[in-house]
């Protein structure tokens, strides 16, 4: 239920006529200045407005208006509207951007081109209330103003809100698509470059001199046989 009446303007109109409610009742229910309803009064304003009748839309009741005029004191209070309007239309199209502002948009298209490349042209247009041509040419720099051009946030400068860009640039992020892993040579964990190799037990050393041992073992027995056949000889 809204704090004034559908109409107020036309509702002070009827209650001046109709009723021997005071300046400030009126004022009041209607939420209007006391003055500009003693202008209605007087002929001053309101002129060639038709009063609107608050109690066929169910806004005022006729004991309200009467408790009203016995009391100077006393405040009507507003009834539920039978009247039900329909909601307003949502308008698809780019966003309106006023005319001392629009100059700057493509400051803010080169601000969003170079810190959010990922977004699409749509976005933009979405946040800025651009058109794809513009983006075009400040994107390849064949703008006419190119050359004088600043990047400069759009948030900013008041194209759009803190939370419309964060979500524009979210959804972006989702829909780009993950970039394939490397499958080339990488770098080996710190665990193996840095790992010792295990020193030779006592039972490998001790094994392998045995071996040496019999192989001068064996070169002595062959020498020393050499020399007993020469000697017999």
């Amino acid at each position: 239920m809204s704090n004034a009446p559908l109409m107020p303007k036309a509702t002070a109109v009827w209650l001046v006529d109709n009723t021997a409610l005071t300046f400030d009742q009126v004022a009041d229910f209607t939420k209007m200045h006391p003055l500009e309803v003693r202008a209605i009064a007087d002929g001053d304003a309101a002129q060639g407005i038709k009063g609107m009748d608050p109690i066929s839309t169910g806004q005022l009741t006729r004991d309200e208006i009467e408790r009203g005029e016995k009391d100077p004191n006393y405040r009507l209070k507003l009834g539920e509207s039978k009247v039900v309007l329909p909601p307003a239309a949502k308008k698809k199209g780019p966003r309106y951007t006023p005319v001392s502002r629009r100059h700057e948009r493509p400051s803010a298209i080169l601000w969003l081109v170079r810190n959010h490349p990922e977004l699409k042209d749509a976005q933009i247009m979405r946040l800025v209330g651009t058109t794809k041509t513009t983006i075009a040419s400040v994107r390849d720099r064949t703008h006419w103003n190119a050359s004088t051009l600043t990047p400069m946030d759009p948030v900013t400068l008041g194209l759009c809100s803190q939370i419309e860009l964060d979500f524009e640039v979210q959804r972006a992020a989702k829909e780009k698509p993950v970039p394939a892993a490397y499958g080339g040579a990488t770098l080996l964990p710190a665990s193996e470059t840095t790992k010792k190799e295990p020193e030779f037990e006592p039972s490998e050393r001790k094994e392998d001199d045995l071996n040496l041992d019999a192989v001068f073992a064996k070169l002595k027995t062959i020498g020393g046989k050499k020399q007993q056949d020469d000697d017999e000889q």
